[in-house]
């Protein structure tokens, strides 16, 4: 080597910034899985299935679990399950392709060779990590890309680099997720427990998206034109009702949902006394 030549040690970046988004769907299907792992294994590996957005965001909508066993120094999967499973989900999907795999717990020495795996699968996957043993209190969920670590030419490894996620659910669905994520839950809430929460939240987003115009009619925030035509839009999206009008609708729209709670307790009771008296005339 000369005495002006120089070998460089470099990260090659990833060609275009990537970032992905999940449904709740597949974090629910993840801890499910956890929870029937057979009784040796230490964490659960399986596929992302979902498809890239016209924008360069993967969005994240199914996954389901891939058998493996796993030492200190090579992991063995079961390809033959994995496309198994690919061909029937994308019978019923066929929009729905290979975006990347997901791991419970955090990255480990082995998640390179998998990663290295489902990179031949698809191009530049996506690595999704989930808490289920709750190491800092709480779920946390993170999606990872996998970056070259080169010396010169020469490519030595791959490091995990951290990538903006999104987590997607509407508002019942960020009701069953809080609950889920403390370590210790008392009880479930019930469905008026819910519903105040949601009248909660929804009174909270209110009083900010008023103080946010309150401070643009007194100057003391820039106004911002996005903003303005995006609450404008919600506000002539809404219905024009008199307060006693929706009473009526909301209490009427309560009343059958309690219906349908007690039409299907009475039908829980039913078969369960079904079930009793057919085992008694059985042991008769």
């Amino acid at each position: 080597m000369g005495s002006n030549e120089q070998t460089v040690l470099q990260f090659v970046p990833s060609p275009t910034s990537v970032s992905a988004r999940v449904h709740p769907l597949v974090i629910f299907n993840i801890c499910d899985c956890y929870v029937r792992r057979p009784d040796q294994a230490e964490r659960v590996i399986g596929t992302l299935l979902g498809s890239v957005l016209p924008d360069g965001t993967v969005d994240i909508r199914n996954s389901y679990a891939v058998p493996h066993n796993e030492s200190s120094d090579q992991v063995a999967l079961d390809i033959d399950y994995h496309h198994n499973m690919l061909s029937s989900h994308q019978k019923v999907n066929p929009k729905e392709v290979i975006v990347g795999w997901f791991s419970t717990g955090t990255v480990t020495g082995g998640s390179a060779l998998i990663h290295e795996f489902y990179s031949r699968e698809v191009s530049n996957p996506i690595h999704l990590t989930v808490d289920t043993e709750f190491r800092s209190g709480n779920a946390a969920i993170k999606a990872f890309i996998s970056v070259s670590l080169s010396l010169g030419d020469l490519q030595l490894a791959a490091q995990f680099q951290e990538i903006p996620l999104d987590l997607r659910m509407v508002e019942a669905e960020q009701i069953g997720f809080d609950v889920l994520k403390p370590t210790n839950v008392d009880k479930l809430p019930s469905d008026l427990e819910g519903m105040e929460a949601s009248m909660e939240r929804l009174l909270a987003l209110i009083d900010d998206v008023y103080k946010y115009v309150d401070d643009v009619v007194e100057g003391r925030v820039a106004p911002d034109n996005k903003i303005g035509r995006f609450i404008s839009n919600t506000v002539t999206s809404l219905p024009k009702l008199s307060p006693h009008a929706f009473d009526k609708l909301m209490n009427d729209s309560l009343q059958d949902q309690l219906l349908l709670l007690y039409l299907s307790s009475i039908t829980r009771t039913q078969l369960s006394l079904a079930e009793k008296l057919n085992t008694a005339a059985q042991i008769l």
